[in-house]
């Protein structure tokens, strides 16, 4: 099974592929619980289909571009299953990223290690004090 993920909003986009089928399409107004929530999340997504970690044998997760702190979040968690599982994962961006990234994954492609594409350079405020 492949894990798609989508996490350059608020609201965070789950997919969850079997060859041709998808098995399940899901979403979550992550909104700033991101960080704290996002194991949860996929926990309870792959228990609806009644999978488990060691069932996902491959990662597609869209790099960008987004919010800064929700693609370095989804793409280092996601960048973290990937090793830990000793799985593929590619990342990709545009409309089609999902079946960008599927036929990626088809053809045995492997990223090893996905990094962000924001779109434009982080705007970093100044301390106010």
């Amino acid at each position: 099974m492949i894990l798609c993920m989508d996490t350059s909003t608020p609201t965070c986009r789950l997919w969850l592929v079997d060859g041709e089928r998808t098995l399940l399409e899901d979403s979550w107004e992550a909104g700033r619980e991101l960080s704290t929530g996002i194991f949860r999340y996929i926990q309870n997504c792959l228990e609806k289909t009644g999978a488990g970690w060691s069932d996902i044998s491959g990662i597609v997760v869209f790099q960008g571009p987004g919010s800064f702190t929700g693609l370095r979040i989804g793409v280092t968690v996601l960048n973290t299953v990937a090793h830990a599982q000793a799985i593929p994962i590619v990342g990709t961006t545009g409309d089609d990223w999902r079946t960008d990234g599927l036929g990626r994954l088809g053809d045995s492609e492997d990223d090893e290690l996905v990094m962000p594409a924001y779109g434009a350079g982080a705007h970093i405020t100044k301390p106010r004090k």
